[in-house]
């Protein structure tokens, strides 16, 4: 799976934005609370759909189910001025009753449909994990446990998954070629 920088950029500053919203100051999770109280601010948030898109689109936090995996791997190799159209989308992010009523309002904006786009697109990722690799602490004084045959395993794991995603890939840019979009090269 690639991921555009623009995406990668998104990502941590949608992920931070549940985040701040999940906790309050004694532990207790409160993100239900807060993200309902956000959604009653939409009126006030419209004016930042493009300059802070993430903060927004915490309004369709779990608002939306994902259909076709492999179309929602290839939106977001795409940068933020290639974005296929919101209506697009339709069989692969399909949205619940209550995020269907926000979008409503939001498709009414100039920049509406591309948001919706990049709000797909961030919720989807965020219920992915992360492709990037976690840094491995190595110290030079630590002897490795010579465990090699299950090093083997993990390799033979990694090509099978990253077949997988090469496959989601190509079946998610042939989607796109099909809906009239150009092939993007690699």
């Amino acid at each position: 799976m690639t991921i555009s920088p623009f995406f990668i950029q998104l990502r941590s500053a949608y992920e931070a934005e549940i985040d701040d919203l999940t906790f309050d100051s004694e532990g207790r999770d409160v993100l239900r609370q807060r993200l309902a109280d956000r959604r009653k601010e939409l009126g006030f948030l419209l004016q930042m759909i493009e300059l802070s898109p993430e903060m927004v689109a915490v309004l369709f936090h779990q608002g939306f189910s994902f259909k076709l995996p492999a179309v929602m791997d290839n939106l977001i190799s795409f940068e933020s001025d290639e974005l296929p159209e919101w209506d697009s989308l339709a069989d692969a992010a399909q949205l619940t009753p209550w995020a269907k009523d926000l979008s409503t309002t939001i498709l009414k904006e100039p920049q509406g449909a591309w948001f919706m786009t990049v709000a797909a697109g961030l919720e989807y990722m965020f219920g992915k994990p992360d492709p990037k690799p976690a840094v491995q602490d190595t110290d030079d004084d630590e002897e490795e446990d010579g465990d090699e045959e299950g090093d083997d395993r993990l390799d033979e794991q990694d090509a099978e998954e990253e077949q997988a995603a090469r496959l989601r890939e190509d079946a998610g840019a042939d989607w796109m070629v099909e809906q009239g979009f150009d092939r993007k090269d690699r």
